[in-house]
């Protein structure tokens, strides 16, 4: 689409409003974030993709999780998580244990190898964030982080199309 400027010299959507230009804007640049953290995630750990680290922190704020909760929880397929889930056992990075409460059950738990790694990785990463918004003002942080936190809020469509229920509420907003 192209953009032609108003009387302002805001940016316009064809045949649209600012919102909509806006809108554009924020799904582009969303795109860029995903590809850059997708690539900086390889960086940092050549064997630790982006899903993977994901993956490992989710487990360890959890305490461990089944691989079908993983699934329901990213939205993500099974297969992709089954896979997922077999590259980090034999990377030594998670184990399998039963569940106490049902010994049919088998959860997942970071082993002491994927804790060191996830920490060398949110390390790195925690240095890479701050270093790129070192020179922004604190309100602006503030104010992008309860963005963000009010924009992962938006509920996910499951495979029936059925929308999850947002979590209300955040750190910043």
């Amino acid at each position: 689409m192209t953009a032609a400027a108003t009387p302002d010299e805001t940016p316009v959507a064809a045949g649209g409003r600012p919102a909509d230009t806006a809108v554009e804007t924020i799904q582009r640049e969303m795109t860029t974030f995903a590809r850059r953290a997708r690539a900086s995630a390889g960086r940092m750990h050549p064997e630790l993709s982006l899903v993977s680290y994901t993956l490992l922190g989710h487990l360890e704020e959890r305490d461990g999780r089944r691989a079908t909760d993983l699934a329901a929880h990213y939205a993500l397929d099974k297969s992709t998580v089954s896979r997922q889930v077999s590259a980090l056992e034999r990377a030594g990075l998670i184990e399998r244990r039963v569940d106490p409460d049902d010994h049919r059950v088998q959860v997942l738990h970071l082993t002491e190898s994927g804790r060191h790694a996830l920490d060398r990785v949110t390390e790195r990463r925690r240095t890479a964030f701050r270093e790129r918004l070192a020179d922004w003002p604190e309100e602006d942080l503030l104010r992008f982080a309860a963005y963000l936190e009010r924009y992962n809020a938006w509920p996910v469509a499951g495979p029936d199309g059925d929308r999850d229920r947002a979590v209300p509420g955040g750190t910043y907003g």
